[in-house]
């Protein structure tokens, strides 16, 4: 999933203190929108954050307190699905090909009338993950588990080769395909047939790629602005105003949707606000401790201190690693005569990277752990090895080595590239440490800047931008989808072949024997063994240089919010708090007055 870097400050309170508290508005305000709010292809842990309120899943993650064991908080839960499959129950087959998933019965839609959830709204879910407007970035853990889903995503592909199709295109290519992996015999039944025993199907099916899909989706292409402000709800709320670009949004209470249906989510808060702002961080931290907002949108602050004495804050925690930030190639890009498509040029930007420069830029963190990372798979992931395949003195880079590259892939001139830098300042600097490195060695960077919503939701994940040369080299982070058992969770999202719309394999990297790899460590079934094999796809990938690791970046859970915020535990996957467990305390409300004072925030410790 995508990450994010974070501003860091002590938290300004706990988790909650006594019974929860129902009703009120709970408000975000930050600098940028949404890449995506359709299921299909929504990737990136802002949009999770909604849709945590908004969708549901046969199997979710519960939000945790702790998610330093990853076997306790990524093992999902029933959610939709009545119970988790297993052979003693039947809902697993000897042979462990086939999954037999019943649903519970009451989980509605917010149709007028309600309309209960169906198996066959979990196949249309399924089905559009591979459409050509806004697909998913992770389909491969769907083409290369599932029976059939492979081929349903290419003849997808092929269908509209070259022309775009309307929403009533869509619909008709998906309601006349069949999965052959996927059966519904009764709307409450769904009968999924893999290719190989996998045994971590279940969290490939905690994705919200898996999310059921009502007939209504058919409606409007997908993630359009239309599709954005017609979304049916089955979760605890429901969008009941979107502005443009998702510049401002209210959810509220969805009706349709019963607690005794729901063993994850809750409807605490009567209505999320989420405004976007280009104010400073500054600002925007200063509105949390007045209580004016509660959480940061679109950037997270981080709480890593330990809270003054009382507040019984959550103790930090994290699973692992993430591979953030790295510089990905984009290896489509025709610019200075197809130059990144040049191992050589690559090389050269692999060396000159001053990787402690960078890792002091993000001091700021205040104590949150990262350190220089020369492979794809970071620390916490199956496959990781220490291996360093482009050392340079002390970490601090190689201009020298870098240069003789250069020369040698016929660029002793030098050469500008293009860099796709999110306005965030920690993202400008390190680009700007990223510039400087490589302007010693002949290269240097024009800038393209955008807000975060646009980098990954539109500019980055659409293969036409980076055929049309509309950058050459950006700078994005990911963290896993999820811990423990997460061999495929780093390289099928970011290395296996995938140039099709929503794509998070942003330069269009692709090496046969990579996916080859790919596909015979999910086939293997001794867990040193795929370990192994997916050490050895960090091996092939780090030969081709599709991309430069910078730093392993720990995967943090606690986050700044306003003192009235209760319940603050996270979504496993997201790393964020969720927000339909989130209760708000109004008697600890700094705008509250006591005896004509305003009370201040408790004292930074």
């Amino acid at each position: 999933m995508h990450s994010e870097l974070h501003e860091v400050r002590s938290s300004a309170a706990g988790p909650e203190i006594g019974q929860p508290h129902y009703g009120g508005t709970l408000r975000f305000l930050g600098p940028g929108g949404v890449d995506h709010l359709d299921t299909a292809s929504a990737y990136y842990a802002t949009s999770g954050q909604i849709l945590r309120a908004l969708t549901r899943q046969l199997f979710s993650y519960p939000a945790s307190q702790d998610l330093s064991d990853p076997q306790k908080s990524f093992t999902p839960a029933p959610d939709i699905a009545t119970e988790i499959p297993t052979q003693a129950n039947g809902g697993i087959s000897l042979d462990r090909l086939t999954y037999t998933i019943h649903l519970r019965n009451g989980v509605c839609w917010d149709t007028t009338p309600p309309r209960e959830v169906t198996a066959q709204d979990f196949i249309r879910g399924l089905k559009r993950l591979g459409n050509p407007v806004a697909g998913a970035g992770a389909r491969h853990y769907f083409t290369s588990t599932i029976v059939g889903m492979k081929e349903h995503c290419d003849a997808y592909d092929k269908a509209f080769e070259g022309r775009k199709p309307t929403a009533a295109d869509l619909a008709w290519f998906q309601n006349s395909v069949d999965i052959v992996g996927l059966r519904a015999p009764d709307d409450k039944t769904l009968i999924i047939k893999l290719k190989q025993p996998a045994n971590d199907f279940l969290n490939v099916l905690a994705m919200g790629f898996a999310s059921a899909a009502p007939q209504e989706y058919d409606k409007h292409l997908p993630d359009s602005e239309e599709f954005r402000r017609d979304m049916p709800s089955n979760g605890p709320y429901r969008l009941a105003k979107y502005g443009a670009r998702g510049g401002e949004m209210r959810l509220e209470r969805n009706p349709a949707w019963l607690q005794e249906t729901d063993p994850i989510r809750h409807q605490y808060v009567d209505a999320i606000e989420i405004r976007t702002a280009t104010e400073t961080v500054e600002a925007m931290l200063a509105k949390i401790d007045s209580g004016e907002i509660d959480l940061a949108w679109s950037f997270t602050a981080v709480s890593w201190a330990k809270p003054a004495e009382g507040l019984d804050a959550f103790p930090r925690s994290y699973p692992g690693f993430a591979l953030n930030p790295y510089l990905v190639f984009n290896l489509q890009s025709p610019n200075q005569n197809g130059a990144i498509k040049n191992l050589k040029v690559r090389q050269a930007i692999a060396y000159a990277i001053d990787r402690i420069a960078i890792s002091r830029i993000l001091e700021v963190l205040e104590g949150v752990p990262n350190f220089p990372l020369h492979s794809a798979i970071p620390p916490g992931s199956v496959g990781h090895r220490k291996f360093n395949p482009y050392p340079t003195p002390n970490g601090r880079g190689d201009p020298v080595k870098a240069r003789q590259l250069l020369e040698e892939a016929g660029y002793a001139d030098g050469l500008t590239l293009i860099a796709a830098v999110r306005q965030a300042s920690l993202h400008l600097d390190i680009m700007k440490s990223v510039a400087s490195d490589l302007e010693k060695c002949g290269i240097k960077l024009s800038f393209l800047t955008c807000d975060q919503a646009t980098y990954y939701g539109s500019l980055l994940s659409d293969p036409a931008n980076a055929k049309a040369g509309k950058w050459d080299i950006a700078e994005p982070g990911w963290t896993p989808d999820w811990w423990g058992n997460n061999g495929r969770a780093i390289v099928q999202p970011l290395f296996q072949t995938n140039c099709s719309a929503g794509t998070t394999n942003y330069g269009c990297y692709s090496n046969p024997r990579v996916d080859q790899l790919i596909e015979h460590a999910l086939q293997e079934d001794d867990p040193e063994k795929a370990e192994a094999s997916w050490h050895e796809v960090d091996v092939q990938v780090m030969k081709d240089l599709p991309i430069v690791p910078i730093l392993a970046f720990a995967a943090m859970t606690s986050r700044y919010h306003s003192r009235r915020v209760r319940n603050a535990i996270h979504v496993p996957q997201i790393e964020f708090f969720d927000i339909t467990n989130l209760w708000l305390d109004p008697l600890d409300d700094p705008r509250r007055m006591y005896d004509g004072i305003r009370q201040p925030t408790q004292p930074l410790s």
